[in-house]
C-alpha cells in the first residue's frame, strides 16, 4: 500500500445506492464501490467487498485521495446521482460523481449495464489513486485483464467488462497514484465499443440522467411535510424495479445479518409478491403509476404461469426473470458482512406455502380496475384470471402455512395469511361491482364476509385481549396491525385498540417494534423490524394518537443513514442498521407514514 493512502473504511450500511432499473451499486462514504451484481440485480457480485470481511482489498472500486482528511457525501437534489467529496490534510479536494445512466432515447429507456464515475478537482491538485479490483464467481476468481489506449477489459468465464477512461490507463492498471490535473471519467460496462469520446459521453449521460430523475420526481404528488425523506424513499423504490420484466426486488443485497452473529442471513435479491405489492401501493400514493404498470405486466405472467400448472398454488417469491427454482446454497468464498457468515445465494422460501400471497396479488392488481390513468385498462378477461387466484384464497384461507415471516419449521393458520385471503375476496367483490357484474360481486362479497367473521372470532385471544398471530393462538405478532390497513376492522374498534396496546407492551423497545414474541428457528428476535414500527405508526394515527405517531416517525427518520436510506432492521440499543439494504419494505414505511401524518397542503397555501 502506498504511503499516505488510508485503508478502506470498515464495512457498514452507511452506503449510497445508484442504479437505473437494470443494475444497482452501493458506494461507501469514501466513494468506494463495495457492492454491485451484474449483469442484473440477482447476478454475480462483481464488486463484493461488502461481504469480504473487515478491510477487504478485493472486489471493490476505490477512488482515493492521498493524506485523506474527511469525506462529504450527498445526492444531487431529486436524483439518483451520488456526489462524494474527498479532502486531504492540505486543504485540497476532489469530487466523485457516480450514477448509472437512465434516460429516454429512441422511444425507450436507455438503461445499460453501466456505471459511470466522474472525477474533478475541487481545490488544488490532489494526488489520487484508482483501485479497481472486480472479482467473479462470488469472489473466487480474479479476472484476466487486457487493455488498449483508453480501455481495460476484465475477462471472466461468463462475463467480460470493459472500462473506458480518459485517465492514464497505466495508472489504473497499476494502482499508481497520480496528480489530478484535469477531469477524468470512467465508464464500466459491457464489452462493447463506445460511440463517442469518453468525456463527451460521460458528460452527456450525467446531464440526461439528472434531467430524467428531476422530471420523474417533479411528477410525484408529495405530502407537505418530510418531502426530502419521501423523495429519497421514492427514488430508492424506483431503483428496485427490474424494468425488463417488471419485477421488484426486496433489497439489493444478500446475507447482511438481521442481527450481529445471528445466522439470520438471507438473499433478498428476488421479487416477493408481498413486498412488491407494498412498493406499488406506496408509489401509487404519490401518483407514480409507471412502476405499477411495469409490475402488473410481471404479475400477469406470474398468475398465468401458476394457473396453467393446474394446482393454483403461487409461490411467494420468484426470480426477477420469473425463475421459479431459487435453490438456496452457502457460498464459502466470502466470509460475510464483517465476517458474519454464512453468505447465502438463493432462498428456500420459494418452496414455502405462504397463503397471504393471494391477497397480495389481488390487492396489487385492484387499482388498475379503478384508475383510468393506466394505458392498459384491465377488463373481464383479467378479472377472470384474478378470480382463479381468489378461488385459491378460499381453498387455503384456514389452512396452515409458513406465514409472512417465512418460518421454516412451524406451520399454523396464521392470522395475517387469512387476513390477506379475506382481502382477495373483498377486492374481487369491489372489482366486480366496478365491472357491473352483480352476481359475482355478491358471490365474492359473501365469501369475504364469512371469512372476515371467522378471522375476528378465531384469532382473538381473550387471555391476551388481542388478536393473536394464529387461529386459536396466544402469541403476539405485529402483522395483525394490517387488519386496519386493509380494511377488515374499524381502527377504533375496542379489540383493535386493545391489540395495539398489547403489542406496544410486549413487542416495543422504545419507539421500535419487533415482529413477534415467540421464538423461531433461531431463537427470539433481538432487533426491531422496521416495517413493523411503521405499521405501529399507522395504527397510532388511525386510533387518534397522532402526536405519538409523529414522535415515533421522527425516531425512525433519525436512524436512517446519512443519505436517508434504511435497511431491514434497527438495533434498539445502538440504533445501528442490520439486515439487507436498502430494504424496500422500510422505504415503503417512510412514504406511508409521511403521507398519513403530514399536514395538508391547504394549511399553508
Amino acid at each position: 500500500m502506498s504511503p499516505g493512502f488510508a485503508r478502506s473504511a470498515p464495512p457498514s450500511l452507511n452506503l449510497g445506492v445508484i442504479g437505473n432499473c437494470t443494475i444497482s451499486a452501493l458506494i461507501d462514504p469514501r466513494a468506494s464501490l463495495v457492492w454491485a451484481c451484474l449483469p442484473r440485480f440477482d447476478g454475480d457480485p462483481v464488486f463484493c467487498a461488502l461481504l469480504g470481511g473487515e478491510h477487504s482489498d478485493q472486489g471493490d472500486w476505490a477512488i482515493e485521495i492521498e493524506d485523506f482528511a474527511e469525506a462529504r457525501q450527498r445526492y444531487e437534489p431529486n436524483t439518483a446521482v451520488l456526489v462524494t467529496e474527498l479532502w486531504d490534510v492540505h486543504g485540497q479536494g476532489l469530487q466523485i460523481t457516480d450514477f448509472a445512466p437512465r434516460f429516454a432515447s429512441r422511444g425507450r429507456f436507455f438503461r445499460p449495464m453501466q456505471i459511470v464515475r466522474r472525477v474533478r478537482a475541487l481545490r488544488g491538485a490532489p494526488r489520487m489513486r484508482v483501485r479497481l479490483t472486480p472479482r467473479f464467481d462470488w469472489g473466487a476468481q480474479a479476472p484476466r485483464i487486457t487493455s488498449g489506449s483508453n480501455h481495460i477489459r476484465y475477462v471472466g468465464e461468463h462475463l467480460t467488462l470493459r472500462l473506458y477512461t480518459d485517465a492514464p490507463v497505466s495508472h489504473v492498471l497499476s494502482g499508481e497514484p497520480f496528480l489530478l490535473m484535469q477531469e477524468h471519467n470512467f465508464l464500466l460496462g459491457p464489452d462493447e465499443t463506445l460511440g463517442d469520446g469518453v468525456g463527451e459521453t460521460a458528460r452527456r449521460f450525467e446531464q440526461e440522467t439528472t434531467a430524467y430523475w428531476r422530471g420523474w420526481t417533479q411528477r410525484l404528488a408529495l405530502p407537505l411535510e418530510w418531502q426530502d425523506a419521501v423523495i429519497r424513499a421514492a427514488i430508492t423504490l424506483k431503483l428496485s424495479l427490474f424494468e425488463d420484466t417488471g419485477a421488484i426486488v426486496a433489497a439489493m443485497t444478500t446475507s447482511i445479518p438481521e442481527a450481529p452473529d445471528s445466522q439470520r442471513n438471507w438473499d433478498y435479491r428476488y421479487c416477493w409478491l408481498r413486498d412488491a405489492f407494498f412498493v406499488v401501493r406506496a408509489l401509487n400514493s404519490l401518483s407514480e403509476m409507471g412502476t405499477l404498470e411495469d409490475y402488473l405486466r410481471w404479475l400477469a405472467n406470474v398468475v398465468v404461469g401458476s394457473t396453467r400448472e393446474g394446482n393454483g398454488h403461487v409461490q411467494p417469491l420468484l426470480g426477477i426473470g420469473l425463475e421459479r427454482a431459487l435453490p438456496e446454497r452457502i457460498v464459502g468464498t466470502l466470509p460475510g458482512y464483517r465476517g458474519m457468515g454464512p453468505v447465502r445465494v438463493g432462498n428456500q422460501a420459494h418452496e414455502h406455502f405462504q397463503h397471504d400471497v393471494y391477497g397480495n396479488i389481488v390487492l396489487a392488481a385492484a387499482q388498475a380496475f379503478h384508475d383510468q390513468r393506466l394505458l392498459h385498462q384491465p377488463g373481464p378477461d383479467e378479472f377472470e384470471r384474478l378470480e382463479a387466484i381468489g378461488e385459491q384464497a378460499v381453498r387455503v384461507f384456514d389452512q396452515p402455512d409458513a406465514g409472512m415471516w417465512e418460518l421454516r419449521t412451524r406451520a399454523r393458520v396464521h392470522t395475517s395469511s387469512a387476513l390477506m385471503c379475506w382481502a382477495a375476496c373483498d377486492r374481487l367483490a369491489k372489482i366486480a361491482r366496478r365491472l357491473q357484474l352483480p352476481d359475482r360481486a355478491q358471490k365474492w362479497g359473501e365469501r369475504a364476509s364469512a371469512m372476515g367473521e371467522r378471522i375476528l372470532r378465531e384469532s382473538w385471544s381473550e387471555e391476551r385481549q388481542a388478536f393473536a398471530e394464529s387461529f386459536g393462538g396466544r402469541d403476539l405478532d405485529a402483522s395483525v396491525l394490517l387488519m386496519a390497513e386493509v380494511g377488515l376492522i374499524d381502527p377504533m374498534d375496542r379489540r383493535f385498540v386493545s391489540t395495539l396496546h398489547a403489542l406496544e407492551k410486549h413487542l416495543c423497545d422504545g419507539p421500535y417494534m419487533r415482529r413477534y414474541e415467540a421464538s423461531d428457528d433461531f431463537g427470539k428476535p433481538e432487533v426491531a423490524f422496521n416495517i413493523c414500527t411503521f405499521w405501529r405508526i399507522d395504527a397510532l394515527a388511525r386510533t387518534g394518537r397522532t402526536a405519538e405517531a409523529r414522535a415515533v416517525f421522527e425516531a425512525m427518520l433519525a436512524v436512517r443513514n446519512p443519505l436517508g436510506l434504511l435497511s431491514e432492521d434497527t438495533h434498539a440499543t445502538t440504533g445501528e442498521m442490520w439486515g439487507n439494504f436498502p430494504q424496500t419494505y422500510s422505504m415503503v414505511g417512510l412514504i406511508n407514514a409521511a403521507v398519513r401524518l403530514s399536514a395538508p397542503w391547504d394549511s399553508v397555501v
